[in-house]
């Protein structure tokens, strides 16, 4: 994609996203056979849901309809959410995944596996999980040491969020009674 028609993209799309209280973090342009493919990735504090990704896909195709930034070929047009396996690049996106476990390279090599306790304009301040039954390390870490992150998928671990639904359905269960 050229930077021009990228510019273009953003500058038509962006408005838009926006408004509906969105970031618009990617926006991809690719061929599949004759077709064009147009994939646009928005993100939220809050996530973002089918039903807005749906709403969002109408109001970007209307728009792109009335420009010529897609030029006269065919195209398909994608809206969605970034993935779990999407790279952290922005601070936002460190500050949407306080809490959860990340896998971070550093720029020394090494490898960390931590959770994320709080994020500020300098870095993350971690929880490395012990090993071996040894307890669990803090590990401060500045953003120019990362070279990469990326959330790990954890499917056993219950938040908190999970758990005080859980506790207010117990004490829902026990006023039944």
């Amino acid at each position: 994609m050229s930077t021009t028609q990228s510019e273009r993209l953003r500058g038509l799309l962006e408005p838009l996203v926006a408004a509906k209280d969105l970031d618009l973090e990617e926006i991809e342009v690719s061929r599949a056979g004759r077709r064009g493919m147009l994939r646009v990735i928005v993100d939220s504090e809050e996530g973002v849901e089918l039903d807005l990704c749906a709403e969002l896909s109408r109001e970007i195709s209307a728009l792109l309809d009335e420009s010529d930034v897609m030029g006269e070929g065919e195209y398909v047009l994608e809206v969605s959410s970034p993935g779990a396996d999407r790279p952290l690049t922005e601070h936002r996106h460190y500050v949407r995944n306080t809490g959860r476990l990340a896998k971070l390279t550093l720029t020394d090599g090494d490898e960390l596996v931590a959770r994320v306790l709080a994020v500020d304009d300098e870095g993350l301040d971690l929880e490395v999980p012990g090993v071996k039954g040894r307890k669990p390390t803090a590990r401060r870490v500045a953003f120019a040491d990362i070279a990469k992150a990326r959330v790990e998928l954890e499917f056993s671990r219950k938040d908190k969020h999970d758990e005080h639904d859980e506790n207010d359905e117990n004490d829902e269960k026990e006023e039944e009674a």
